[in-house]
């Protein structure tokens, strides 16, 4: 299949919304934000280009004033709170998990407290109040307590179900964790996005939550983030919000 051939069913998609008069919506979350490297320079490059707004998900425990000194001069970029430390707490076998059942709920709520303030006291303003839990997974035990410690939205991946606070997951990711380790297919990619709209153009909803992870991206996932971003950052059928102005959005 030819590299056009491969986006003709989103161009096709957009076609169909734009006859409509109607909006396809976008949002970005990139996971495991730490501290500026070479990697994250490229994202912000990118997506600044196209004015794309992203949510950045950092991990606390492993973040300081120098990832926050390299967002201050980027606008487009908010932050979220990656758990604490991202380490895996599950037993051998089991799928990994930081804020699984596996320890006492009250040590696990006391890190995501501590998580939430220092990621406020470096970032401020440019921090959502966004409990992203590493891995995707969060023990539904914790969710009635989440709001209590000041988180406002959970961000997972996948269908979101009904929860305490707003959940705004993401719904296509770029890598193929379980396969190459590297990019999707593009052309899966392209079917997943476009399977979503249909079902959102039929059904309402956020739209695609595009997932990406900076720090492990092979050159073909860059590159279909920028005919990505090429083909629907000015198209008059699409718009990349922001987490946060979809989440207002839903309030309103």
């Amino acid at each position: 299949m030819t590299h056009e051939r491969i986006w003709q069913p989103l161009a096709e998609e957009l076609a169909r919304w734009n006859h409509a008069g109607r909006i396809a919506s976008f949002w970005l979350r990139d996971d495991d934000a730490v501290e500026p490297t070479a990697q994250l320079d490229r994202l912000l490059r990118l997506t600044g280009t196209f004015s794309i707004p992203a949510v950045l998900a950092v991990i606390p425990a492993r973040t300081g004033e120098a990832l926050a000194d390299r967002l201050a001069t980027e606008p487009h970029i908010s932050v979220a709170v990656h758990g604490w430390a991202h380490e895996n707490h599950a037993p051998a076998g089991e799928k990994k998990q930081e804020l699984g059942p596996h320890r006492p709920r009250r040590v696990i709520l006391a890190e995501l407290a501590a998580a939430l303030e220092h990621m406020r006291q470096l970032h401020g303003q440019r921090l959502m109040p966004m409990l992203v839990p590493p891995w995707n997974r969060v023990d539904a035990g914790l969710l009635p307590d989440l709001g209590g410690l000041g988180f406002e939205t959970l961000s997972a991946y996948g269908p979101a179900g009904p929860t305490p606070i707003r959940m705004l997951n993401s719904t296509v990711d770029l890598m193929d964790w379980h396969g190459t380790a590297g990019c999707h297919d593009h052309s899966l990619l392209v079917h997943s996005i476009v399977a979503q709209f249909r079902h959102t153009f039929d059904h309402g909803g956020d739209g695609v939550g595009l997932l990406t992870h900076h720090l492990v991206h092979d050159e073909a996932a860059w590159a279909f983030l920028e005919r990505l971003f090429e083909m629907t950052a000015r198209h008059g059928a699409c718009n990349w919000r922001s987490a946060g102005d979809i989440i207002a959005g839903s309030a309103a």
